[in-house]
């Protein structure tokens, strides 16, 4: 999988050349159909569910040969019963990580269209496939955007490069940031929403989240192994759990596994 990159420090290019993507809350997920069959797969590789799908290749009724098969990058959220798709490696045995981020997008958007019944579940499709949205990063369309309302409970945002490749591992090129952190990061003013609405933990989580930047860049510049793997930064600067919740408010666990 594409792992992203705390966002902190802002391109300059950003409201040109990227799109952001709002997630679900939700566990990261590679999903393969092929041969008849659905497998979900956990960012490390463990098969954690096999189950049939409309998919093109995701059950026996069709699954047309060894050349019908979809590799998709997901979010599932159990709540919803349902994979969001963030982005597309393979469809119908056409494998697109070589095109840039606008094409996957548009060419993904365009095939869910095409398969019937894929966002609805029945005994062949036992759980949801929807496609997530993406938008223009201007002050403008980001203010828009964090002042809808969403069909799920809101994770963060996913800010990809417009001409990145889909590469595995940990990129700048895919940023992430909690949404109350668009205004004090991107410096936007921001309407009062639910979604924007400053946590407890915010000013605690942010400073976090910019030393551990500064000591990356610095163990870059000594040529440290961990500055070349930025996924550390979300393993352990995730957002706190509720303090009513089992981990308690100083919990580390992050709710989208990015």
């Amino acid at each position: 999988l594409m792992l992203s990159e705390w966002l902190v420090d802002v391109p300059l290019d950003l409201e040109q050349e990227w799109v952001v993507v709002v997630c679900p809350v939700g566990k990261r997920a590679l999903v393969v159909a092929s041969r008849g069959t659905t497998a979900a797969y956990t960012k490390s590789g463990f098969c954690v569910n096999r189950f049939p799908s409309l998919l093109p290749g995701g059950n026996r009724h069709n699954s047309a040969g060894e050349k019908v098969y979809c590799i998709l990058d997901c979010i599932y959220s159990e709540a919803k019963q349902t994979y969001y798709i963030l982005d597309v490696m393979c469809w119908r045995g056409h494998p697109v990580y070589d095109c840039q981020t606008d094409f996957r997008f548009f060419w993904l958007s365009s095939k869910i269209q095409e398969e019937e019944g894929l966002g609805e579940k029945s005994r062949i499709n036992p759980f949801k496939f929807v496609g997530l949205q993406n938008f223009p990063c201007s002050s403008d369309s980001l203010c828009e955007v964090l002042a809808m309302d969403f069909p799920f409970e809101v994770d963060g945002l996913l800010f990809y490069h417009k001409q990145t490749h889909y590469t595995p591992g940990s990129t700048p090129l895919v940023g992430w940031l909690r949404p109350y952190m668009v205004s004090p990061i991107l410096g936007l003013a921001v309407p009062a929403t639910p979604l924007t609405a400053t946590p407890d933990y915010a000013g605690r989580q942010l400073q976090q989240i910019i030393e551990s930047k500064k000591s990356k860049k610095l163990a870059g510049e000594k040529g440290h192994p961990a500055a070349r793997n930025g996924h550390y930064e979300l393993e352990h600067l995730s957002t706190p759990q509720p303090a009513n919740s089992p981990e308690g408010q100083d919990g580390a666990g992050s709710q989208m596994e990015s």
